[in-house]
């Protein structure tokens, strides 16, 4: 079976059985650019978004997956070419009901605590680093702490945002997120509320802010 039969596979399996399942990452699938009209997919029920003058981009994204360690950077350098004109927001991927969930979960809430803290444009590559590369488990309060220490972030600070009522709230509203915009793999942007894509249909993560370009100007043209 090839791996978008595969993807196909996972999710009709899941709403078959009426459960959720593991989104399937992008890294088998292929680096081929797809058809035009292939690069994303419009939102069958667009999503609300916040009010801004600036168009949303909201990534969803898991610390232990290459394909959005791959993204990082060039989504970095892609909203930073943005900064006027679109507000990137992060929602880190919580699959409820997946083997993954618990990891998926304590990773998500060292995230929003980074977010709470202003960290995360200086220390979101190093957490992908930590999780990815150097294999560091970062799924306790103790070890995501000593981790941040290590990165000069105050100790005092980073435990009391990590025991946050915020914090938690976020970290519930990521798994509702995950679901309400039906991503079915990682890393997914979404533009405006209403375009979705990912690196099987960009032609790999690298070629994600190509794509996002297009969305951008699709719904920036819509405004007016």
């Amino acid at each position: 079976m090839n791996s978008k039969s595969l993807l196909r596979s996972t999710v009709l399996l899941a709403v078959a059985a009426g459960i959720a399942a593991s989104p399937v990452q992008a890294g088998a699938k292929t680096h081929q650019t797809p058809a035009e009209g292939a690069k994303f997919v419009k939102l069958d029920h667009p999503k609300p978004v916040r009010e801004s003058a600036r168009t949303e981009a909201v990534e969803f994204f898991w610390y232990d997956c290459s394909h959005s360690q791959a993204l990082e950077r060039p989504l970095q350098a892609w909203a930073g070419r943005h900064s006027t004109d679109v507000v990137l927001r992060r929602v880190p991927a919580i699959w409820p009901g997946s083997p993954q969930e618990a990891v998926q979960r304590d990773h998500a809430r060292l995230y929003y605590t980074l977010e709470r803290l202003g960290l995360v444009d200086r220390l979101q590559t190093e957490v992908f680093r930590a999780v990815r590369e150097d294999r560091t488990d970062l799924t306790t309060e103790a070890a995501a702490t000593g981790w941040a220490a290590s990165q000069g972030v105050d100790t005092q600070l980073f435990g009391s945002a990590y025991r946050s009522d915020a914090v938690q709230k976020s970290v519930d509203g990521a798994a509702a997120a995950f679901v309400r915009y039906k991503v079915d793999e990682l890393p997914t942007v979404v533009v405006e509320g209403e375009y979705r894509t990912s690196p099987t249909r960009a032609g790999g993560a690298e070629q994600m802010p190509g794509v996002l370009d297009r969305l951008v100007q699709q719904a920036q043209a819509k405004r007016h």
